[in-house]
């Protein structure tokens, strides 16, 4: 299996570069605490968010009142109490992931509706996963020990941070799938579909695409734009569209769940692959909305006027 070339000619210039190495260092102590101290630091790193770095204050508040415009004051603060704590525990997790042993992560996760992907693979198809940024993504590659493709996980190349790049690849390369750079992404999802071994190109797609190049949709009560990508490569493949959903059943224990969402995408309408995507966030975002990436700045853009709201 081919891997990602994960050795960086540079670390950073000056003191940025010390001080990037100096953060994965870090990270790479913390990975070695046992659950109990690192949900013990994530206490300690929840209250510097909340009450002394205020960590993106003012964008998680404008985000959480444009998805509840009928939320309480009081209830919107209560909201982005919780998700401090979260983003707290999934920064240590993520973390974590680097030096996790099997036995500590099988007890951690759990996935639901692989068998209905994996006979896709038996059929000699591949398939493609839609993730978002809800609950814990980074733990989900630990799916390629379970499936019967081969895992394509696209990413964004951390550019001017190497050595964090190379820790995150390490760790979601650690169980055996692939990491592409988003811009090779349809490359790599044409190149697979060549080959003998079906792959599973799996894609956090709630990402924000450029103002003028994205299809623009209401998420969330907001106009965003979306990667225009993921839609085409199904397309083209013709491989069957799932939704990863991902449900925190206690701290630090996740379920995976996937529904496969468009079977043949040849035969789609316009735009409702991305249509159903947006949908199936809603309805997991809004069961549990703590949970969500609302520090991401996601609207930061607003839609030219000669780009046509899809809905």
């Amino acid at each position: 299996m081919t891997k990602t070339n994960r050795k960086s000619k540079k670390t950073g210039d000056g003191l940025s570069g010390a001080s990037n190495v100096f953060v994965v260092l870090l990270l790479k102590a913390m990975a070695r605490l046992p659950f109990g101290a690192l949900y013990l630091l994530a206490d300690g790193i929840y209250f510097v968010l909340k009450y002394i770095v205020q960590y993106r204050n003012a964008v998680i508040l404008e985000n959480l009142k444009a998805a509840f415009p009928d939320k309480r004051d009081e209830e919107i603060v209560e909201l982005q109490n919780r998700f401090y704590r979260h983003l707290s525990d999934v920064f240590l997790e993520s973390a974590k992931l680097h030096y996790m042993k099997e036995k500590e992560i099988q007890k951690r996760v759990r996935f639901i509706g692989v068998e209905e992907m994996n006979r896709y693979a038996e059929e000699g198809k591949g398939v493609i996963v839609l993730a978002c940024h809800h609950n814990n993504w980074e733990w989900g590659s630990y799916l390629q020990t379970q499936s019967k493709h081969h895992i394509l996980m696209v990413y964004n190349k951390m550019r001017n941070n190497p050595p964090m790049d190379d820790f995150l690849l390490l760790s979601r390369e650690k169980w055996g799938g692939q990491a592409v750079q988003m811009g090779r992404a349809a490359k790599a999802a044409f190149d697979a579909a060549k080959k003998s071994k079906p792959s599973l190109l799996w894609l956090v797609a709630d990402q924000r695409a450029l103002p003028e190049l994205g299809s623009w949709a209401l998420f969330l009560n907001r106009e965003g734009a979306f990667y225009t990508g993921p839609e085409k490569i199904a397309r083209k493949t013709n491989q069957p569209v799932f939704f990863q959903k991902v449900k925190k059943v206690a701290r630090g224990k996740y379920e995976y769940e996937f529904t496969l969402m468009v079977e043949e995408p040849v035969k789609a309408a316009p735009n409702e692959i991305l249509l159903t995507y947006i949908r199936k966030m809603e309805e997991a975002i809004y069961e549990a909305p703590e949970y969500y990436l609302w520090s991401h700045r996601r609207w930061k853009h607003q839609r030219p006027a000669t780009a046509p709201l899809i809905q």
